[in-house]
């Protein structure tokens, strides 16, 4: 809870003296004397402006981790260590996981030693550069050195790359030819990762090349990762999209939508992304996947929000994500309908029902206890699971968050198949491995340890010409690729040929691979640990680890099936409420005039809607239908996700009240709750709904006579609301919309709000003390506020015959006097900006 950093304090100190001294001497001609109070008020400064950096860096880092207080973070232990040998971690970081073992306390002071004779050797006169981000000769090796980036460049840009039309089959000698020296690059350099420390074991004697499953069969197995539209720029983000589609694979969209005109043509990212911002997540959106991925955390800085920086937001971006441009963009660290294993079930179920033909995949990253977490993931029916390590990195975050973070996919993925059979598992869910994957011996080692599946993502942006600039959160990618600038993305020199190449490339090389081994398939191969060993590197610091943990799946044959079983994880039969909704309104659905329902409704009844509105979604896009073409009353209590994903034409009306997660991704259409007539209670001093209300909305009108709980409307991005009382967080992170409270609050209103205005009655004079302040300000009903304020209330009224509605209306002189306007700063922009510790953009960076 205490730490005194006594030796950088001491040094702190004597560089602010020294520095003086040198001043001294150039403006005066002599130092100053010993005892002289300005020299010790200089460096009484410099010990202050260094604690105050230690203390921001902290509160930089809880925030990434979703930590709110000093006293959740000590003692956490939300570290792992890699390379450390047990007797380091025992007596330094006790309880903290270390499954691979390293270097000893001796080796420790070795390396302690040699960077200190570095450090202070005579005669140097420049310090050198250890090219820890950007690659340096003789500096820290990088996986991606130029050499290699060059050499993939020369191969995908081979003009014999590809051998006929663009969905050929065969290959061309010579350009393969040049892919095999890239491939050598990679797989003979010095240990990096895990699996440059393990080498395979023959099943058997080889079998022919001709024998061994087709390079169209195991391109299926492949796919972009995540990577948002706003880190890249719409032309590589299509790019990528274009060859996995012509090569029957698929590519991923990232967490930040994607424009509706690319979701049927082969722009299209067949994977899309839910992520805990749910920027662009509409009706359509979902509609067109063939697969839906939630995205619980990042491989290569595990524990945090995506992020864009404002100067990467410009028009097309904000249009896309209903955000305001010029403004950074950070998801939360968590989901906000998702604090329990039974949540992340719940959105699973909202996923399958709102796009019954996709697959549902859940993103973890390789840390400790992931199968714990994987086991549970299998259990709540998602199809898919992926892994994701370390390696790769960020087209959009701050180089602070991808340095001594993660941990590499091979142990995340051991760990995760061992738990998986040990539970009787496996066969439920197909496993997925990215972080760094770049070669075709990487692929059969993943399948070796377990995957089904394989995602690529730095190597896929190299193949389509990423240099490794290391400019991507700089908005100056000088190849077009991590850019918005219109003149940047003109020199965008990639083609999906490159990149059909490189996985045709890849997928060759695996077939040479698994014929050496004497496996027919990858199917074969999966969770064949018994043909991997480590293998002896010469290199002391490497040998001493000890890749036992990660290959003891090999002790589990025979325990359970060690690999997928072949069938979808699909939600246990039975016949819902969505089911009669959808025969129902089949008349509707088909332009034949609008439907008038009726149901009884109970707390088993989920997301109740999201089927109809999904199907809405794909027949006629994020447009929908006329307003009130499909109009359902329902009688009872709605159980989780009423209304989830509204389509426009859609009209819900309850008549009782609802659990969680309202109106989650709402993109039109109306809900109104209300208590029944009968009731004996007065409505707004009872809570009508649940937490998570309007959670990633983008559009449509929600009217509750009642109050509801936490997190209301978080993330809204256009909806519409009139509630009666709020608990805490109401309006986090809202990027548009408008919120209308006819009661009390709860505490940090407005926290991350952009965009969008919120209306609060405020009788009790408290409100200014409950808000959060940081982005947004409180002002006095304007003339043109008051006219809407009381519009809203009126429809409020006469949707749900609100007696509270009525009351402030009646009493309109006193009311109009008690609102207030919850309005983001003007300043929003260059307030994110100094929060991040960048400049604010200026036109050109967003143009």
């Amino acid at each position: 809870e205490a730490i005194n950093p006594y030796l950088a304090l001491v040094s702190v100190r004597r560089i602010a003296l020294e520095r003086d001294a040198v001043r001294q001497r150039a403006e005066h001609g002599v130092e100053r004397d010993a005892s002289d109070p300005r020299a010790f008020t200089l460096a009484d400064e410099a010990e202050h402006h260094y604690i105050h950096a230690l203390e921001k860096g902290l509160l930089k880092i809880m925030s990434k981790m979703g930590i709110s207080t000093l006293d959740s973070y000590c003692g956490a232990q939300i570290f792992e260590a890699v390379g450390l040998a047990n007797e380091v971690v025992e007596r330094c970081f006790t309880g903290t996981p270390s499954r691979v073992g390293g270097l000893s306390f001796s080796r420790i002071a070795r390396d302690l030693a040699a960077r200190h004779a570095r450090a202070f050797q005579t005669g140097r006169v420049t310090l050198p550069h250890p090219g820890f981000y950007k690659f340096k000769k003789d500096g820290e090796y990088h996986a991606f050195s130029p050499t290699v980036v060059h050499a993939l460049h020369k191969a995908v840009r081979n003009p014999h790359a590809l051998n006929g039309d663009s969905t050929g089959p065969s290959l061309s000698s010579e350009g393969y030819a040049t892919y095999r020296a890239y491939a050598d690059l990679v797989n003979n350099r010095p240990p990096v990762e895990p699996r440059d420390l393990l080498e395979f074991v023959p099943a058997g004697p080889p079998v022919p090349i001709d024998e061994v499953e087709p390079i169209e069969s195991i391109v299926k197995r492949f796919s972009t990762a995540a990577m948002s539209h706003g880190s890249t720029s719409s032309e590589a983000h299509e790019t990528l999209s274009i060859a996995m589609n012509r090569l029957g694979a698929m590519a991923n969209s990232g967490e930040g939508g994607e424009a509706p005109e690319r979701y049927h043509d082969e722009r299209n990212s067949r994977i899309k992304q839910v992520a805990s911002g749910r920027f662009g997540v509409t009706p359509a959106y979902l509609a067109s996947a063939s697969e839906l991925q939630i995205k619980m955390a990042q491989g290569a800085k595990p524990g945090e929000g995506g992020q864009l920086p404002g100067h990467k937001v410009n028009e097309e971006i904000a249009r896309i994500r209903h955000t305001v441009p010029g403004v950074a963009l950070i998801s939360p660290p968590p989901h906000h309908d998702i604090y329990s294993i039974e949540d992340l079930a719940q959105l699973i179920y909202d996923l399958k029902q709102v796009n019954p033909n996709a697959r549902v995949s859940v993103k973890l990253v390789a840390t400790a206890g992931v199968g714990t977490i994987a086991a549970g993931v299998a259990k709540g029916y998602a199809d898919i699971i992926l892994i994701s390590g370390h390696a790769g990195g960020t087209g959009a975050s701050p180089l602070s968050s991808i340095k001594n973070a993660g941990v590499p996919w091979e142990l995340g993925l051991a760990e995760t198949q061992q738990t998986l059979i040990l539970n009787g598992l496996r066969e439920r869910v197909r496993l997925r491995a990215d972080g760094g994957l770049k070669t075709g011996r990487d692929v059969v080692m993943a399948a070796l340890l377990g995957a089904d599946e394989f995602s690529f993502g730095t190597a896929a942006l190299v193949a389509e010409g990423c240099i490794m600039a290391r400019a991507c959160h700089n908005n100056t990618c000088p190849v077009g690729i991590a850019t918005q600038r219109s003149d940047l993305r003109a020199k965008f020199p990639g083609k999906p040929e490159m990149v059909m190449a490189f996985f045709r490339y890849l997928a060759q090389e695996v077939r040479e691979i698994l014929a050496s081994l004497g496996l027919r398939s990858i199917e074969e191969a999966v969770g064949r640990t018994d043909l991997l060993r480590q293998r002896h590197t010469g290199l002391e610091t490497a040998d001493l680890l000890d890749m036992t943990p990660v290959l003891g799946a090999a002790t589990l044959v025979g325990q359970g099936p060690i690999r997928h079983g072949g069938k979808p994880n699909a939600l246990p039969a039975e016949e819902s409420l969505n089911d009669r909704i959808m025969a129902d309104a089949a008349k509707a659905l088909a332009a034949d005039g609008p439907v008038r329902l009726h149901y009884q409704i109970n707390n088993c009844d989920r997301s109740v809607g999201a089927r109809l509105s999904g199907t809405i979604g794909q027949l006629y896009g994020d447009k929908g239908l006329p307003p009130d073409t499909i109009t359902i009353t329902f009688h009872g209590h709605a159980g989780q996700s009423f209304g989830a994903f509204n389509a426009p034409g859609v009209t819900l009306h309850l008549i009782g009240d609802a659990n969680d997660y309202v109106g989650k991704g709402m993109a039109g259409g109306l809900i109104t709750i209300a208590p029944s007539p009968q009731a004996q209670y007065v409505w707004h001093e009872n809570v009508i709904a649940g937490n998570t209300i309007l959670y990633g909305a983008t559009g449509g009108e929600l009217y509750a006579a009642g109050r509801v709980g936490e997190r209301f409307a978080v993330r809204n991005s256009g909806a519409t609301a009139v509630v009666e009382g709020v608990g805490d967080h109401g309006c986090e992170y809202m990027t548009g919309g408008v919120v209308v409270v006819l009661g009390p609050t709860g505490r940090n209103f407005g926290a991350g709000m952009t965009g969008g205005v919120a209306y609060v009655l405020d009788e009790a004079g408290t409100f200014a003390q409950r808000y959060n302040p940081q982005l947004v300000e409180l002002r006095p009903l304007s003339e043109r506020d008051e006219k809407r304020l009381r519009d809203l209330i009126r429809r409020h009224v006469a949707l749900t015959k609100s007696p509270r509605g009525s009351e402030i209306l009646a009493r309109w002189d006193y009311y109009r006097t008690v609102f207030l306007t919850v309005r983001p700063r003007d300043a929003v922009a260059q307030i994110e900006a100094a929060a991040e510790g960048t400049e604010e953009p200026t036109a050109a960076r967003a143009a």
